[in-house]
């Protein structure tokens, strides 16, 4: 059975906690113990799927299929186990799943309430896999105090009651705020998240202090003192220049250390941490930079394309440089020549959105990227705008776009070259969808394989010819448009086994030209890039060297 850490929050960011946690779960790893982090949210969304991206930033997607909270993207950077449906949850699903049960009459008739059932619901996810893994580290989204999150926290307090003693513990992270008038790092927050903390039955074990500066001793025994912890367990977190500091930062710090500690684990394995000094090495010993343009919808939260900088900078890492990210608005270039802000950039990428508000923008920046020898990656809908743009302006279709388009204005405008997706293969089974269905989880999620062409530069660039990657989409390229396009040199050099559905096109004639329906953002790792973003760096420093 696996020993449980649970991860709450008092005033810190999300980040703050996902960090730690995937940071955590790195170390645990490190010293040969297996992990799998879970992440329990109380918003009522039923999935992150149905949020505005300004709302809650990227969904991150997995392999089977579930959209979840960002900080799954996190674990997986960090530890490389691939995430699962069962490992986000929110206060939406939970309730839906009680009310299910409900309805089927599992409760027999009884009253329905919060303690014990939408906790002993909450207990029942959280145990998902309890035989799998050596450690179970388990998220709470929030912070301590917010009316959403009591009954998780009834939850994880009945859950470790109810577990032998010694199986659970608990992680709190809260601020230390620096008053730079008075030159003293205040501890008074802390103290009261910790109280509120245990006002509920939970007394932390284990409390991670974010701080701008050092700690002192003085104020790490006053934290130990007042919030009933040992000095030992009080760790500190300070800013950092790349989160992939954060495993060597902690381990230094002693958090690792200090749950072995809090388990009553000794002797303890000692910890291999050659991965990440390696990836600490290309994060600060570089040979160059590249300038890299996102044009997108989304600009003004870089949260909305978190995997995909972060991918970029692991590509980076592959070909030891430093990726500049810079954001374009898409909608710009709906009045304005994408030409003054395009120039001096040495790669662009156009990633996924939903709707029309700045898609022609989009196209306007494919057509930059293709005429300029400009190596370009579209990604989902930066796919179908790069082939809407060749349908436009090579094949004779001057009216091409999308159904989605359409479909959002209500009335007919566009030769569709890119459809709404009725049906598809899953496993051994035929999935259908119809433009009237409900948005959340209606569209094409989670990993399928996909044949690349023989001879292509996406076979080169993964290696092989048979892959697999993870979609969220549910509109695609229509197949019956491929003769035409690759007459005027669009190669459709990725297909879906069954040759129905176009994965990925590029431009034989490019130096770097490929887009693609699915999501590679989603598989990248610093310590493993993905192979078409590090190829994509690659292009990049070539450009680069060029100008």
């Amino acid at each position: 059975m696996a020993r449980y850490i649970f991860i709450t929050g008092g005033v810190v960011s999300s980040l703050g906690k996902g960090l730690a946690s995937a940071a955590l779960g790195a170390l645990l790893q490190a010293r040969g113990f297996s992990v799998r982090l879970r992440k329990l949210d109380p918003y009522l969304n039923v999935d992150p799927g149905t949020m505005s991206p300004f709302e809650h930033g990227e969904v991150f997607v997995t392999d089977d299929g579930a959209e979840t909270d960002l900080d799954l993207g996190h674990y997986e950077r960090f530890t490389g186990v691939p995430a699962r449906m069962t490992d986000s949850v929110s206060s939406g699903r939970i309730y839906s799943n009680v009310l299910e049960k409900e309805r089927r009459g599992d409760y027999l008739g009884k009253t329905i309430q919060v303690v014990p059932h939408v906790t002993n619901e909450i207990k029942d996810w959280i145990g998902i896999g309890d035989d799998e893994v050596d450690f179970m580290l388990c998220e709470i989204g929030g912070t301590v105090g917010d009316i959403e999150g009591l009954p998780f926290f009834e939850a994880i307090r009945q859950f470790s009651h109810d577990r032998p003693r010694g199986e659970c513990i608990f992680m709190h992270l809260t601020l230390l705020p620096y008053l730079a008038a008075s030159g003293e790092l205040k501890t008074k927050p802390t103290q009261h998240s910790v109280k509120e903390l245990q006002s509920i039955g939970i007394a932390p074990d284990i409390l991670v202090c974010r701080s701008e500066q050092p700690i002192p001793e003085k104020e790490r025994e006053k934290i130990a003192l007042f919030c009933n912890v040992r000095k030992e367990a009080v760790v500190a977190a300070y800013d950092l220049n790349s989160i992939y500091e954060a495993p060597l930062a902690y381990h230094r710090e002693g958090l690792d250390q200090a749950v072995l500690d809090a388990f009553g684990i000794s002797p303890a394995p000692k910890p291999d941490l050659r991965t990440w000094l390696d990836v600490s090495d290309r994060i600060h010993n570089t040979d160059g930079t590249v300038n890299v343009a996102i044009v997108g919808k989304y600009t003004q939260l870089e949260d909305a394309y978190k995997s995909i900088k972060e991918a970029l900078t692991h590509g980076g890492m592959a070909n030891r440089v430093k990726v500049n990210v810079e954001w374009v608005d898409a909608e710009i270039f709906d009045t304005e020549d994408p030409a003054p802000h395009l120039e001096g950039f040495h790669a662009i990428l156009v990633p996924g959105g939903f709707g029309e508000r700045g898609t022609e923008g989009k196209i306007k920046a494919a057509q930059f990227a293709r005429e300029r020898k400009i190596p370009y990656l579209g990604i989902c809908l930066g796919m179908q705008m790069a082939v809407i743009e060749a349908a436009r302006n090579l094949a004779g279709l001057s009216d091409a776009g999308s159904e989605e388009f359409d479909h959002e204005s209500g009335k007919k405008r566009f030769t569709p070259v890119v459809y709404h997706l009725k049906e598809w293969v899953q496993g051994n089974e035929k999935v259908k969808r119809k433009v009237s269905d409900d948005k959340g989880g209606t569209m094409r999620l989670g990993a399928y394989d996909a044949t690349l062409k023989e001879g292509s530069r996406v076979a080169a660039v993964y290696g092989t010819t048979a892959i697999d990657e993870r979609h969220r989409h549910r509109y695609e390229v229509d197949v019956k448009y491929r003769e035409k396009l690759e007459e005027v040199g669009l190669t459709f050099s990725g297909m879906s086994p069954d040759g129905r559905l176009p994965e990925i096109v590029e431009w034989s004639d490019h130096p770097w030209f490929i887009g693609v329906q699915f999501h590679p953002e989603l598989k990248s790792k610093p310590f493993d890039p993905h192979p078409l973003f590090a190829d994509f760096v690659r292009a990049a420093v070539e450009t680069s060297r060029l100008v």
